[in-house]
């Protein structure tokens, strides 16, 4: 990676298109000149576009000269690139899951164009989709892709309202843009205030960090944006402004964040050099503006029934990890001619960062059903799992052979699985 980022660096100081552009504006200046000229007087034209002929090829000469060791740099940037990371092949199509189910495809793209704020890309593409159905195509998994089971129907058409979501992601983009640019904290404020009892529900700090960041505004008499270094401006009426804001806010958070709110109240004894306090942590946090975004960002997506991040872009990271390490299985099987003999799951282990480690939802590969806490997965001495109702209907009680193997075993030997 050395080699790279010498020739990156190389790149962006050579990337420099000041000089061509202040060269092709001559250009254009004098052939403007010679325009409004011959305007003000045709008959000079012959002479006038005789003598551009000169001032105009220096120029442009002199804009490829200075875009040159552009050209170069890019050159070799390039040969690094391709000698760095070299062309590999794609996996074969043979094990594409996605071909027959073109319409979830299609609504993860649309959801994560909202999600990420590109509303009018999001229904140009939404537009398209529905005027061009995609044409779902056989796959080992899905030998007969127009018997799609009625969930994936719904969950594909029906139950993607995508103008509704689009006003709810712009609401969001709002109040994301007044926390991280404006700095005002009162819309996201109201925004969980009428919601509470849900976040409440959810076990959610939200409301509370984004008071007590207000607070925090109030006592200092200035936004949190400063630089740490920097000393921060002594306000007398700060201290007041922010007790009064405390006596009329956090009244209804003394259940859950008595301690917290304790050590907001206690700095005020500090105010005149609250940098030197116990309580610099609360004054002196250059990324809290970002922190009640996120956590904001990830509330917001929670009460939709979504996730934080786009599934989309999970997926596409996470495949984007795991394709080297499927590249040299299937060299590997080519080598011994061996064959993936697991459908619906990776033979060798992924290593996926922390971020990336999902609680699992244990489907029952007999029933299809997803297990509950009446219903939890039980797995066999033979290692198999399978739904306790299922385990149930297929014993009887009795001594029974495992669905997916010969091995027999009685109902009592089977053992929870706790997830």
């Amino acid at each position: 990676m050395l080699e790279l980022l010498e020739q990156l660096d190389v790149l962006e100081k050579s990337a420099n298109l000041s000089a061509s552009i202040r060269d092709v504006q001559n250009a254009i200046d004098v052939l403007s000149a010679a325009r409004d000229k011959i305007a003000a007087d045709p008959q000079t034209a012959p002479l006038t576009l005789a003598k551009l002929q000169d001032p105009v090829k220096r120029s442009l000469e002199q804009a490829q000269k200075d875009i040159k060791p552009i050209y170069s740099g890019l050159n070799k940037y390039g040969k690094a690139l391709d000698k760095k990371f070299k062309d590999k092949p794609i996996p074969p199509a043979s094990n594409d899951a996605l071909s027959s189910h073109p319409q979830l495809v299609n609504r993860a793209i649309s959801m994560h164009l909202l999600r990420e704020g590109e509303f009018s890309v999001a229904s140009t593409f939404i537009q398209e989709a529905h005027r061009h159905p995609p044409r779902p195509e056989p796959t080992a998994s899905t030998p007969n892709p127009s018997m799609n089971d009625s969930w994936e129907a719904d969950l594909a058409e029906e139950s993607f309202n995508s103008e509704k979501l689009q006003e709810q992601f712009q609401d969001m983009y709002l109040i994301l843009h007044d926390l991280r640019q404006e700095r005002n904290l009162k819309p996201a404020i109201r925004w969980a205030r009428e919601r509470s009892d849900l976040l409440e529900a959810r076990g959610s700090n939200l409301e509370f960090e984004l008071c007590r960041l207000q607070f925090v505004c109030l006592f200092v008499g200035q936004k949190l944006d400063a630089d740490d270094d920097e000393p921060m401006e002594e306000d007398p009426q700060g201290p007041l402004a922010a007790y009064e804001y405390a006596r009329r806010e956090f009244g209804h958070f003394r259940g859950r964040y008595a301690n917290e709110i304790q050590q907001l109240i206690g700095a005020m004894a500090y105010w005149q050099n609250v940098e030197d306090s116990p309580y610099r942590r609360y004054f002196y946090n250059s990324t809290a503006w970002e922190e009640v975004a996120t956590s904001f960002t990830r509330e917001f997506c929670s009460l939709l029934g979504l996730s934080a991040d786009s599934p989309l872009y999970i997926a596409a990271t996470a495949g984007a990890i795991a394709l080297p390490h499927l590249l040299k299985l299937q060299n590997i099987m080519e080598k011994t001619r061996t064959e993936w003999t697991t459908q619906n799951e990776l033979p060798v282990e992924i290593p996926l960062p922390p971020t990336y480690h999902f609680h699992s939802i244990f489907v029952c590969p007999v029933s299809k059903e997803q297990s509950t806490d009446a219903n939890p997965p039980m797995m066999m001495p033979c290692g198999h799992v399978i739904a306790q109702e299922s385990l149930d209907r297929i014993s009887k009680g009795t001594r029974f052979k495992c669905p997916y193997c010969p091995m027999e075993s009685h109902p009592r030997d089977a053992r929870k699985v706790r997830l």
